[in-house]
């Protein structure tokens, strides 16, 4: 088996046309270790939306200013995504891999430590190079541990480490700040990227690069109608997402006015709920890509208008927090599969145009979050999801059916 670009969009097309065979002791190893890693690199990226208020109060900035640190790390994710294919060239993906949770290590202790914002973003920064270059990879690497036929199989173990990072990471953040403080949160997430680090390199083969990449074939994707769309839903919804999202805490302090408890609970639905709507999520993209991205665009809407009109309300903002969970839960199924239908002959480009569709709308995210947050109060960044994600509801119905 090899990575190139044509025999994994094969594999991916025709993954379940056989029968896989059973997984070694040490098959299965080196794939809870890629589960281990997503884990520990989401829960470092999921971290601030529960460690935001402290964080700002310590460091003496706005929390509009606090949540540039999810900036940082998508913006260099952006290009890391573009990119890391072509950067790493032929250097060996076992070494790769773990040099990328070295980086997160280094980068996670770096953002703990910080005595200023600067400090803080850069470590923040370094976390966004290691996220991107292992999902630029993950794909190719699962598909050599496990074969063609059961690259599906593997890639959903290693994306469990996803939905549990989003259980985990904003609740456990929020109580740990609360109990010991948001750097010793931070800094847990460096022990989460070590231990990933040491299952890489006693469980991983050897992963000898077999080609080169180029951006000719990425670049070429993007004149396809069905690609521009796909992106552009992309770019709306989590724009919207995470202009509200990253905020989600200061809106449950000043308008339901939750102690922290309450708001680790409320973020732990948010976290279940997306679990069940990735099952969701999947099951509706295989009946209609069109209706799954029109209910997923409708469910977050609702949920954040919701939230405005009536989120002063404690048993109304628990429930649509949840449904708000619910939505981002089907969001990372249906938006890459609906970008996939404009390039089914080219679906590992059609994937780092997604990754850097996700990074760029969680920058953009951020930034106009911020901006509102900080000049019109906690209730105006989910104003914003509650637009945005409108509009993506009324582009689900450009989509072609299916």
């Amino acid at each position: 088996m090899t990575d190139t670009t044509s025999e994994l969009d094969d594999a991916a097309i025709d993954f379940d046309t056989a029968e896989p065979a059973a997984w070694s002791a040490m098959t299965w190893f080196a794939v809870l270790s890629m589960a281990a890693t997503s884990f520990a690199l989401v829960s470092a990226e999921f971290l601030p939306a529960g460690l935001l208020t402290p964080m700002a109060r310590d460091l003496g900035i706005t929390e509009g200013t606090a949540g540039q640190v999810v900036t940082a790390t998508a913006s260099v994710g952006a290009v890391t995504a573009l990119l890391s294919n072509v950067l790493i060239g032929r250097l060996n993906r076992k070494a790769v891999l773990v040099g990328l949770s070295a980086l997160a290590i280094g980068s996670n202790i770096l953002a703990a430590l910080a005595t200023d914002f600067w400090l803080l973003l850069l470590g923040r920064a370094g976390l966004g190079i290691a996220l991107s270059g292992f999902w630029a990879l993950s794909v190719a690497v699962v598909a050599r541990l496990v074969g063609a036929n059961a690259t599906g199989r593997g890639m959903a173990i290693v994306t469990l480490g996803v939905s549990l990072a989003t259980i985990a990471a904003p609740s456990m953040g929020a109580l740990i700040s609360d109990w010991l403080g948001w750097r010793i949160a931070m800094a847990m997430t460096a022990g989460l990227a070590a231990l990933a680090m040491l299952l890489q390199a006693l469980s991983l083969p050897t992963l000898p690069a077999s080609t080169s990449n180029s951006l000719a074939d990425v670049f070429r994707l993007t004149g396809r109608r069905g690609v521009q769309l796909g992106m552009l839903a992309i770019l709306l919804l989590m724009t919207g997402h995470f202009a509200g999202s990253v905020y989600v805490r200061p809106f449950l302090e000043q308008v339901t006015l939750l102690e922290t408890e309450s708001i680790a609970l409320a973020l732990l639905g948010f976290g279940i709920a997306s679990v069940i709507g990735n099952v969701a999520g999947g099951r509706m993209a295989d009946a209609s890509i069109r209706l799954a991205l029109g209910v997923t665009a409708a469910l977050m809407a609702v949920a954040a208008l919701a939230l405005v009109l009536w989120g002063a309300h404690i048993g109304v903002a628990f429930a649509f927090v949840s449904l708000w969970g619910f939505a981002f839960g089907m969001a990372p199924v249906v938006l890459p599969t609906n970008l996939s239908r404009g390039a089914p002959d080219a679906l590992e480009a059609a994937g780092s145009l997604m990754v850097v569709s996700f990074q760029v709308a969680i920058s953009i995210g951020a930034v106009f979050g911020g901006y509102v947050v900080d000049h019109y109060g906690a209730v105006g960044p989910l104003t914003l999801t509650t637009v945005l994600a409108a509009s993506t509801g009324a582009l689900a119905l450009l989509q072609p059916r299916s």
